[in-house]
């Protein structure tokens, strides 16, 4: 099968969260597949060319506007390919989407829609036709729009072309003036047509749901939430309307970067069998943090972006949020590491200077987190809603128990703890409130002290849980064969 995928950020080039992770590590296994794939994403200021091939090609957006040059990289060794259009007035700058004191970049619908242009544009260079185009969250949602132009024009290309397009966040919709809509270069029709109309702004993520064939999101739970007033944001009614064209792949988890038998930033290495490194990968945790060094007390972790979404009023929030009597009243540790809203990062400061059993360190670092989800004994996930999660697959392979709340993805990872039997694989939570949070991580630290046979049951159930891109690579080229079959007028198979 011929695959183009779209994205606006692609782990290891460019990354502003999980969407990058999820984007590179499909694509490589699909590629793995055996199926020709190309990723087509920007050459951000901060990609080094000299790291790039130069492919000598031009495109551009079809409509007037200047060219793009095209540099390309190999997907490691699976065989697939990545392009890099490089522009320096739309992306040769800092930031993705935005930076600090401009968190959402002004002209982002010209930056993306040029990027949704120039990606067909570069198929019709290379004369490669793909079978189906999958696209990702609201920066490339415009391609569903322009995948179902081009099949419906007398132009050659395209037209056996199918579209996908995968919601990995609902809360971002890439909503803007509607005088914006003159920069995708479509039709003045194509507006209310097309879908972009939303309460008298332009929403791309709405008209690429509208328009694409097939629509997926990354955990099933999460599928069924987006359908609902409290998780639609806006758009539920939409998503019911396309109930029958819409899917939950759980993500997967690159089992090589995260592998505590072989992972080269802890401090000992261990596997499901044999647990006894875990024990030095606590007191490196302790010590990281500034914590006494004591095995015999439960340590529980947090990374997270400091956000709304990840619960943090309900945790941190001063004055009522479960951090500070659930330090001061448990015999615990406490050890957070995130980044994002001021007032947190305030918060943890003030908490960690006034707590001895809590501390926090803001800011985002790939060694210190795989040194968090390897030395922590619980790891805590109380998210207001979680389209997949990642944090919980780390800590359920590196044997720390999540403790989460019961949405999106957690839902489906993270199997309750039965106190009669000591099954399940973590502790689950259904309020967003403190108390819920407080009596959760209480009964997790009650397993600890009173079944500890349950707990190292657990963590070794835990790590026996596998969540691989392999499966969630053959659950989208299922997709991508539904949505081919409705794009060519051609019968579903009943077992795709």
């Amino acid at each position: 099968m011929r695959i183009l995928m779209v994205s606006s950020e692609v782990a290891p080039w460019a990354k502003a969260g999980g969407l990058a992770d999820a984007v590179g590590a499909l694509s490589e296994a699909l590629a793995r597949a055996g199926h020709e794939l190309k990723v087509v994403m920007p050459r951000y200021y901060r990609v080094d060319r000299d790291a790039l091939e130069d492919t000598g090609l031009r495109v551009g957006s079809g409509f007037g506007e200047a060219d793009a040059a095209v540099y390309a990289t190999p997907l490691e060794d699976s065989g697939g390919t990545l392009y890099l259009l490089d522009r320096e007035d739309l992306y040769g700058r800092d930031g993705i989407y935005g930076v600090p004191g401009e968190t959402d970049f002004r002209d982002n619908p010209a930056r993306y829609a040029f990027l949704c242009r120039g990606a067909l544009e570069l198929c019709r260079v290379l004369e490669w036709e793909p079978d189906v185009v999958h696209a990702h969250d609201w920066p490339t949602a415009l391609m569903a729009v322009l995948v179902a132009e081009a099949r419906a024009s007398e132009l050659p290309f395209f037209h056996k072309t199918a579209s996908v397009l995968s919601i990995h966040n609902l809360g971002y919709q890439g909503v803007y003036p509607a005088t914006d809509f003159e920069r995708l270069g479509l039709a003045p029709d194509r507006f209310d047509q097309a879908g972009f109309e939303h309460y008298g702004r332009m929403n791309l993520l709405k008209a690429g749901l509208t328009m694409a064939d097939a629509l997926s999101t990354v955990s099933p739970t999460y599928a069924r939430e987006i359908q609902t007033p409290d998780f639609g944001f806006g758009l539920d009614g939409l998503l019911r309307w396309r109930s029958a064209d819409l899917v939950g792949i759980l993500n997967g988890v690159d089992l090589g970067d995260w592998n505590p038998a072989t992972d080269p930033y802890i401090a000992a290495r261990y596997d499901a069998a044999d647990l006894s490194g875990k024990a030095a990968c606590k007191a490196a945790l302790q010590r990281e943090f500034g914590l006494p060094e004591n095995p015999d007390v439960p340590l529980v972790a947090m990374i997270s972006r400091l956000a709304d979404q990840k619960g943090i009023g309900e945790l941190f929030g001063p004055m009522y949020g479960a951090a500070w009597p659930i330090c001061s009243e448990m015999d615990l540790q406490f050890a957070v590491l995130g980044s994002g809203e001021a007032w947190c990062e305030r918060e943890l400061s003030i908490l960690s200077s006034r707590l001895p059993n809590f501390k926090a360190r803001v800011g985002m670092d790939e060694r210190l987190a795989h040194v968090v989800e390897a030395g922590a004994d619980f790891f805590l996930m109380p998210s207001r809603y979680e389209p997949c999660g990642l944090s919980q697959l780390y800590s359920l392979r590196y044997g720390t128990l999540p403790v989460v709340r019961r949405t999106g993805g957690l839902a489906d990872t993270v199997e309750n703890y039965e106190q009669a039997t000591g099954e399940g694989t973590g502790f689950v939570f259904d309020d967003l409130t403190p108390r819920a949070i407080y009596d959760t991580v209480g009964w997790a630290v009650w397993a600890w002290y009173n079944k500890g046979e349950h707990i190292e049951a657990m963590r070794a159930r835990a790590m026996g849980r596998v969540f691989s891109w392999d499966r969630a690579a053959t659950e989208y080229l299922a997709l991508y064969r539904r949505a081919i079959a409705r794009a060519r007028g051609e019968p579903i198979e009943e077992n795709e």
